[in-house]
């Protein structure tokens, strides 16, 4: 049905539906002081507009609004349909918390009082 359309009512609804992805979108992908809204997530990569983003390759974060929940190895894969599609080598998910090297007592206390 869509190559019926005009091509301007088509380049319109494509905006429209590119909007609205990265208008409910919240993750976000950091590389130093920049940040790009990421359209998709799965398990081995993510998308970004194609209009917006570089070719990123290297080291990024990955974030879900302000909370930081990936740190990510990427390389840019191939475009598609108006995104760009980056693929992980390595996603290694952010700690709260610094590890620990040996086994926690259950019933260690909490804090030390004086």
């Amino acid at each position: 049905m869509s190559e019926f359309l005009p091509k301007e009512v088509r380049e319109g609804l494509e905006m429209a539906r590119k909007h609205a992805m990265l208008k409910k979108s919240r993750l976000r992908v950091r590389i130093g002081d920049d940040a790009y809204p990421v359209l998709k997530l799965w398990e081995t990569g993510f998308t970004l507009d194609a209009d917006t983003a570089p070719a990123l390759r290297g080291l990024v974060d990955l974030f879900d609004g302000s909370r930081h929940l990936y740190q990510c190895l990427i390389i840019a894969s191939q475009q598609e349909s108006g995104q760009m599609i980056y693929e992980f080598k390595r996603n290694t998910a952010v700690a709260d918390r610094p590890a620990v090297d040996y086994v926690r007592d259950e019933n260690a206390p909490v804090a030390l009082l004086t």
